[in-house]
């Protein structure tokens, strides 16, 4: 019991973000005037601001610097407290872009040239700390600002780790290459993350604005590219409401508190403001990087009836020979740690490997896991611990990211959007997998909850799940199943015996409940929720009162059809028809004779089918959708909206865009 205890530790390792900013200004439909009209405003906007990100918002606008804000970073740094790597993100920009413009004191260029040469840029350096390094995001800031760092100062001595810039460069790029490579061919394992797509357009805009390699460089700007367009397709009125690898529950509930709606306002006009986001102000001040225009077109093109987009990321631990990983290499142990892959019982032995090589047993983040080392050595020393990660895999190896197929279907009036029967039954921590918006805040999504309302809770009351549902979507419709697992766990420890969705009364325009549907109204948009078991309104005072239905029971399924004024008519017409289609549970088989779709057949086995026909729930494209078609994995992936268009050859090189967003005097 001791040895499953300590596997539930390794499992807290998650990252903590900062609090969510405040919002203003916040655009659903398209702002007006030429981007450089909205990256000049928002400039203006973010230098009223303190940290470093503002600071440089000060200075690209020809004022004095604030030196406070960038001392209490070089702080962070010198601490080595987690997401210090962010900071030295700020921190490198600030000196490759206004380091030669006489806005530094001498002084203060000293003291951030101290920090930089004194960083710990790998988990093999030299050092114990509490840094994060190991998520997908991590590893590649680390990397980036690593070689970055190396650059800049080649021939000087890096305090930590006693390596010469030259030798800093060297290490990186392999590193850098191949995360690169894995993102533009594969995705991202945090994928559409409306948390990390944030960091990741920092650091992707950071090394291709100063980074000597041209090959390196021209790699940052098209996967820049598929970050962004990634963007537009899963997003709707200014919010990035897809389906999320990674959330949390405020993002998730309030698109005006997620890290990418800064981004969405700067480069398509919609969107709120919070502050000064890391990857907004980056893509502001960049020297290099311009959208392409075919992105803010995607984006835009909003009155299309309907639009589909099928998208695969990830890869499947099961092939990792495929992508020329194996279960003994450390580097290779660091890509698993960005799948999430602490505790699966493939990779859990080099998990501990990396413990040992990197002296993870001291770092903040598993200091707790340290009492249990001598269990845990007895269990590597007799080949036990695969078994005992397998036999508790749906709980322990929650955090798994691997491979995901991803449909979202948007109109004018709503979007829906699921991550396709993805890993049923196993514990989930910061996943998100279905979600249907008809508003930045008028959204709705189920969850089988665990305590906790803490934002960062993960799994918690809202971001992710005690246990993950079976879910497809079909067009404007999702089914969702759950099978819940009450027994307690290593991880989680207490599930709670419902599941329960979030669904905000006051932000839509009405609300009805008949025959036990659920239905709402935004606009000329509608949405019709309905659950197998009986369910209640939370009526206690607090946030969720009015906001959140619950549905006690362990097994449970819910049903929920979009619709718009457009194709069916008022939303009483929507009402009528819904409510008059046959419907039949049977434990956790459901049958269901759409208004829109046909009949829909679903179970916790087999297929979904629609009209008797099965609908492909696997091995999607890479993308599929009117505006980009490129088969898993791809070499070559082309965009086209209208008369504009982008390559992008990964053999080759060739970025090529008919226009960039800065080319044309209007945006649209």
């Amino acid at each position: 019991m001791r040895l499953l205890t300590a596997l539930a530790l390794l499992l807290s390792a998650t990252l903590v973000v900062p609090p969510p900013g405040v919002a203003e200004n916040t655009a659903q439909s398209p702002a007006a005037g030429h981007y450089e009209t909205r990256r000049q405003e928002m400039i203006e906007a973010w230098a009223q601001g303190g940290g470093v990100w503002p600071q440089m918002a000060v200075l690209s606008r020809g004022g004095t610097l604030n030196e406070q804000p960038i001392r209490r970073t070089l702080n962070k740094i010198h601490q080595r407290h987690d997401c210090a790597d962010f900071s030295m993100l700020s921190v490198l920009r600030l000196l490759y872009q206004f380091g030669d413009s006489g806005a530094l004191s001498e002084r203060l260029r000293a003291d951030i040239k101290k920090s930089v040469l004194g960083f710990k840029y790998w988990p093999d350096e030299p050092g114990i700390d509490s840094m994060c390094s190991w998520t997908e995001n991590h590893q590649i800031a680390f990397a980036v600002c690593g070689y970055l760092a190396g650059q800049m100062f080649p021939d000087e001595t890096f305090t930590n780790s006693g390596h010469t810039g030259r030798q800093k460069r060297a290490q990186h790029r392999p590193r850098i290459a191949r995360w690169l490579d894995m993102r533009f061919r594969t995705g991202f394992s945090e994928w559409l993350s409306n948390d990390y797509y944030n960091p990741n357009l920092a650091t992707m805009v950071l090394l291709a604005d100063y980074c000597a390699d041209e090959d390196l460089a021209r790699r940052a700007l098209m996967i820049t590219d598929l970050l962004l367009a990634d963007m537009a397709l899963n997003s709707f009125q200014g919010s990035f409401c897809s389906t999320h690898g990674r959330s949390y529950q405020e993002d998730k509930r309030w698109a005006d508190r997620e890290h990418t709606t800064e981004v969405s306002k700067l480069v398509f006009g919609m969107g709120s403001m919070r502050g000064g986001s890391m990857g907004a102000v980056s893509l502001a001040l960049s020297t290099r990087y311009r959208m392409p225009r075919v992105i803010y077109a995607i984006a835009h093109d909003t009155q299309r009836p309907e639009m589909v987009n099928r998208q695969r990321m990830g890869i499947r631990i099961a092939e990792a020979k495929r992508w020329g990983l194996d279960f003994e290499s450390l580097e290779d142990g660091m890509v698993f740690l960005g799948l999430g892959a602490y505790a699966h019982p493939q990779t859990i032995n080099l998990t501990m490997a990396l413990f040992d090589a990197y002296r993870w047993w001291d770092n903040g983040f598993f200091r707790p896991f340290q009492k249990q080392r001598e269990l845990i050595e007895e269990a590597r020393a007799t080949r036990s611990l695969e078994f005992v990660a397998r036999l508790h895999e749906k709980d322990i190896a929650r955090n798994v990211r691997d491979e995901v197929n991803i449909l979202t279907y948007r109109t004018p009036d709503y979007l829906l959007s699921t991550a396709q029967d993805y890993r049923k039954g196993f514990g989930g921590d910061q996943h998100h997998i279905w979600q249907a918006t008809l508003g930045p805040d008028a959204v709705c999504f189920t969850t089988h909850p665990v305590p906790g309302e803490a934002h960062m809770d993960t799994p918690g009351y809202w971001a992710g799940s005690g246990s993950l549902p079976r879910v497809a979507q079909c067009g404007n419709v999702v089914i969702a199943l759950y099978d819940v697992v009450m027994e307690p766990g290593l991880y989680v420890r207490r599930a709670l015996p419902y599941t329960h969705a979030w669904f905000p009364k006051d932000e839509f325009d009405e609300v009805i409940e008949q025959e036990e549907w659920f239905f709402a109204r935004l606009g000329d948009g509608y949405l019709a929720l309905r659950s197998q078991q009986p369910c209640h309104w939370q009526r206690d005072e607090g946030e969720n009162k009015d906001r959140e239905i619950i549905a006690p029971g362990t097994q449970n399924i819910w049903i929920c059809e979009l619709g718009r004024k457009a194709a069916d008519g008022t939303f009483a017409r929507f009402v009528e028809r819904i409510l008059k289609a046959p419907l039949t549970f049977d434990r956790l088989t459901v049958s269901y004779l759409s208004p829109s779709q046909g009949r829909l057949e679903f179970a916790w086995e087999g297929p979904l089918r629609r009209n008797g026909e099965a609908v492909p729930l696997a091995d999607y494209p890479r993308y599929d959708n009117p505006y980009i078609q490129a088969a898993f994995p791809p070499q070559r992936i082309e965009m086209r909206c209208g008369t504009h268009g982008l390559v992008l050859d990964w053999t080759t090189l060739q970025r090529e865009a008919d226009l960039s967003l800065n080319d044309t005097p209007n945006d649209g």
